[in-house]
């Protein structure tokens, strides 16, 4: 299965209560940080609702 990595480009500020979990989820805390998670439906619905405060790559 392929893994994502996935980092916050964006400051939470401004971000809805749902959005701040779902990054705490994701394990995204500071901006620039970057994190790897295998590419799951549960993952891929969280990257879903934060798209706009993070950049997603696919590593092989």
């Amino acid at each position: 299965m392929a893994k994502l990595n996935i980092t916050q480009l964006k400051s939470r500020i401004g971000a809805t209560q749902n959005q701040k979990k779902n990054l705490d989820a994701l394990g995204l805390r500071k901006i620039n940080q970057t994190v790897q998670h295998e590419n799951s439906a549960i993952i891929l619905g969280m990257i879903e609702k934060v798209k706009h405060l993070i950049k997603v790559e696919e590593v092989k």
